[in-house]
């Protein structure tokens, strides 16, 4: 079996700077394999061993990225498995975004190859986009399984068990395919400078521009352009006590999340978020109104993410004089959709599975030339846009927290970076503009009364993946519509959970954790907060029994209160805390309870 692995090379997020531009510093800094990618290294090693063959590693950036593919050279080394390094380099890539980087990478295996299976890791943690692997898989014209964590190989057929954001996914694929590797997928790659020093320089060979063909390469491929950047500085109290006892320091505590209105429900109704604009050219025709069409892809069973999505692109529509298109593969709920902001709504009839509905959105948009298209920045949304906007040739924003136009009528997607320290104003080039959109970021207008026209388009299915079963065990949405979030860690054992019942109850808050307590199975991944798993943005984030590392610490940072317990006075967590009480949280949570009842109870009998 021939097996490539491709891997990436990124700053460690711990050694990251940004100088006074919002630009990140890179002179001396440390930079080290992607988490991701050492799991795809580790089971193309894996697999070799199984199944005999070699395997190729594959990585397209400068000189440097050298040492990361020595270290996957020497993991093989180790196991016994033949391997080879290539490094694809030129300063002709400088500049790529990911569907150039996907364009380079797919000629570099076209050169070095054939493959039976290509993996990848699901994404860089860096960029967060998700979108390499299934570009990739879309120019190689492969079937793609994302985020796969469990995998076996029988003949031709790839059994895969993927882990989508809140479930599971189980799928059949034959080879040669594309799999893109979930962390919790095996161990990971780990070999230190020594063991990298000692690999064979014959096994490492590079790649240039010239290699590859004419291109274009780099920068001039790049449908999308990184603009202004805003730092998100967030100043946070640091208010810690640890000396007093813990009955002042709760009463400290709530005193202060009071004044920063923390504990006020209240606030949360009395946003005033706007309504869908009105629909437009309502005129009994088939086709949408004259003007710039803004097409919105619709994840099945995703209704509030479709509500915050078709209502932005209605703001937006209704800004550019256009107006917005759902495309959807489920039977059309057309009062529902078009009191959401869908002007129009084209039914795909046929397609069920990810690629072959991403063939459908570029069928219609090839027809449509729709202004822009905007997809769920989910599991099942990152393969479809990516996949559409490798075969459109569309600049595809990934995992964008805001939409506007800009003052060249052009949309501006706003993209977190490097671990939600800043966002960036990513724009595209190309007539088609795409962004996947976080769920939870937009908000939901109150809807209008509209009935959406409606068009089918026939999408005729490849047949190369099948789906055996999906399963849910919980909901993407519940995290991003709390309003408060108690994060725990490995500190708060499964079994004491029911402890925590009534302090969520008197918050109003969901349940949270850190990366460890979901790879022990505790909870749900679709509640793991941090660089892999979620960001979150409540009026309230209390941290219980975790460390505060900064792999989670991310993942709270826009939360607008962060109250932190924890019975070490140096923790981490108090860093990146408004307010700590130190303390055993098993002491500390009744003692919050009684002294928010306490408030709380002040609050509604005193006098007008």
């Amino acid at each position: 079996m021939r097996i490539a692995a491709l891997l990436k090379q990124i700053p460690k997020f711990e050694a990251m700077v940004l100088g006074p531009d919002g630009r990140l510093v890179r002179d001396g800094l440390e930079l080290e394999m992607n988490p991701y990618c050492r799991r795809a290294v580790a089971q193309a090693v894996e697999l070799a061993t199984q199944h005999g063959g070699a395997v190729t590693f594959l990585t397209l950036g400068p000189p440097s990225a050298e040492d990361s593919l020595r270290e996957a050279v020497a993991w093989a080394d180790e196991r016994g498995v033949e391997s080879t390094g290539v490094l694809v380099t030129d300063v002709a890539f400088a500049g790529s975004d990911t569907l150039a980087t996907s364009r380079a990478l797919a000629a570099a295996l076209e050169h070095v190859g054939p493959f039976d299976l290509v993996l990848v890791g699901r994404n860089s943690v860096d960029a967060d986009t998700g979108q390499v692997g299934p570009e990739l898989a879309e120019l190689l014209d492969l079937p793609f399984g994302t985020g796969v964590r469990h995998l076996a190989i029988e003949g031709d057929v790839v059994h895969a068990r993927c882990e989508y954001d809140d479930g599971w996914v189980q799928a059949e694929l034959h080879l040669p395919a594309l799999l893109s590797t979930a962390e919790r997928l095996c161990d990971p790659c780990k070999m230190d400078q020594d063991a990298r020093d000692a690999v064979d320089p014959a096994k490492i060979r590079r790649l240039d521009a010239g290699d590859l063909g004419p291109g274009p390469w780099g920068q001039a491929a790049s449908p999308t352009w990184v603009g202004s950047t805003r730092l998100l500085e967030i100043e946070r109290l640091r208010d810690l006590y640890p000396d007093a006892p813990i009955e002042e320091q709760v009463r400290r505590a709530v005193s202060i999340l009071v004044d920063r209105g923390a504990l006020d429900a209240a606030l949360d109704d009395f946003i005033d978020l706007g309504s869908v604009p009105p629909a437009r050219g309502d005129d009994g025709s088939d086709r949408p109104a004259a003007g710039p069409v803004i097409g919105v892809v619709v994840e099945p069973d995703r209704a509030t993410l479709t509500r915050e999505l078709l209502g932005s692109a209605a703001a937006l529509a209704a800004d550019l004089g256009g107006s917005v298109v759902a495309v959807t593969s489920d039977p059309a709920e057309l009062a529902m959709l078009g009191s959401w902001g869908a002007d129009a709504v084209v039914e795909l009839r046929g397609p069920t599975i990810e690629e072959d509905i991403a063939r459908g959105v570029g069928d219609w948009a090839g027809s449509a030339a729709p202004w822009a298209v905007l997809v769920p920045s989910t599991a099942w949304g990152r393969e479809v846009a990516s996949r559409a906007a490798a075969r459109l040739g569309a600049g595809l924003t990934g995992d964008a927290v805001g939409l506007e136009v800009g003052d060249d009528g052009r949309l501006t997607a706003w993209k977190p970076a490097f671990g939600g320290q800043l966002v960036a104003a990513i724009t595209a080039t190309s007539p088609i503009q795409m962004a996947t959109v976080r769920a939870g970021v937009l908000p939901k207008l109150m809807p209008r009364e509209h009935v959406a026209r409606h068009s089918t388009l026939t999408v005729a299915p490849r047949d190369r993946v099948r789906i055996l079963a999906r399963t849910r065990d919980d909901d993407l949405d519940t995290l991003a519509e709390a309003n408060v979030v108690v994060g725990v860690g490995t500190g708060v054992a499964p079994e004491e959970y029911d402890a925590l019942d009534p302090l969520l109850a008197r918050l109003g808050a969901e349940l949270g954790a850190t990366r460890k307590v979901t790879d022990k199975g505790w909870l749900p991944r679709a509640r793991q907060i941090g660089i892999t798993g979620r960001s979150v943005a409540p009026r309230l984030y209390v941290a219980l029994g975790l460390s505060g590392k900064f792999n989670h610490a991310v993942g709270y940072r826009n939360a607008r209160t962060v109250l932190a317990v924890n019975s070490k006075a140096d923790a981490l967590v108090f860093d990146t805390a408004d307010v700590g009480i130190v303390g055993d949280w098993r002491e500390v949570v009744p003692l919050l309870i009684t002294e928010i009842r306490r408030v709380t109870e002040i609050a509604f009998t005193e006098p007008a």
